[in-house]
């Protein structure tokens, strides 16, 4: 058994893991962001409510461990970030720790139990305030030891001219601090600043959309203008990878006919043409982090104990 945890800025979930089909979540509790003694007892008390000694602890973070010295770099919690994190946890609790990057570990649930099933290369994408991503090959995580495969959301690489009729399009500076990310156009603040881009007005990505699934010629125009700047970033990503399953996650891949659109554009501008859907939606919709964390938890449990 191994417990398992989805560390966001806002809660901290928590799930037993017994196998791949059966985790069991846990009451949720807020997340200390700026007290590292009381982020560990948050962690306490959820190994507690398991009830039992569990083999080891894997952690789903919105953060990357650098793989040269396992420091975390985790801007939203700032009382773990810079820390090795799991050698610090493994000191505090007495358990071995597994951490993982949340984008991972949503790529690890969709290739063992979601849209990746019965794929060898499985790239999770995901669409949501920003761009992000994991990378999973022959069911392992590419980043088992931490690093930045998969995140093929940033990087100065978006076109400077993109729709149909083509429009110059800014090279946005990205959160990270370079310029031109697809970070900066390919999530929901993306649509929100390319419409105000092109049009000179500013409404919420949920309104945009709502506008151009009504019809509206405005929000169709900042759509063309959005697939075509993601389509071929991402088509570059699946040539390099090898991907044949791109499952999507976070908020905009609720929004059907824009994936539809996506994919479409996407295999037009690959090198192996697929006849059946690229770019799908993500099917483990609840706690996918919770749930890649667990399944990795699994196997490195497993194998510290064949190794022992």
């Amino acid at each position: 058994m191994i417990v398992s945890f989805d560390i966001g800025g806002t809660a901290i979930k928590g799930g037993i893991a017994r196998s791949v089909t059966d985790i069991t979540p846990l009451v949720r509790r807020p997340t200390p962001k700026d007290d590292f003694g009381e982020f560990v007892a948050a962690l306490r008390d959820v190994i507690t409510e398991a009830g039992e000694r569990p083999d080891c602890l894997s952690f789903s973070i919105a953060g990357v461990v650098d793989p040269d010295n396992q420091a975390l770099i985790c801007a939203n919690i700032p009382c773990i970030h810079g820390r090795r994190l799991a050698v610090e946890l493994e000191a505090e609790l007495g358990y071995p720790v597994l951490i993982a990057n949340d984008a991972d570990c949503f790529a690890m649930a969709e290739a063992m139990s979601g849209a990746g099933r019965g794929h060898r290369i499985v790239l999770g994408a995901i669409l949501g305030t920003g761009v992000g991503g994991g990378l999973v090959a022959d069911g392992r995580l590419v980043n088992a030891a931490g690093g930045f495969a998969g995140e093929w959301g940033h990087g100065p690489i978006i076109a400077s001219f993109a729709g149909n009729p083509p429009v110059a399009i800014p090279a946005y500076t990205c959160g990270c601090g370079q310029k031109g990310c697809v970070d900066t156009v390919g999530g929901a603040r993306g649509i929100e600043r390319l419409h105000k881009t092109l049009h000179g007005l500013e409404f919420s990505s949920e309104e945009i959309i709502g506008q151009w699934l009504e019809g509206d010629a405005n929000a169709a125009r900042t759509i063309d203008v959005l697939v075509d700047l993601v389509a071929s970033p991402l088509a570059l990503t699946v040539n390099i990878t090898g991907a044949t399953i791109v499952p999507v996650g976070g908020g905009l891949s609720n929004v059907e006919p824009l994936l539809e659109r996506l994919d479409a554009a996407v295999r037009t501008r690959i090198l192996r043409r697929f006849d059946r859907p690229l770019v799908v939606p993500s099917e483990c919709k609840v706690e996918p982090g919770l749930i890649g964390a667990a399944l990795l938890g699994l196997k490195f449990a497993e194998e510290r104990n064949h190794a022992a």
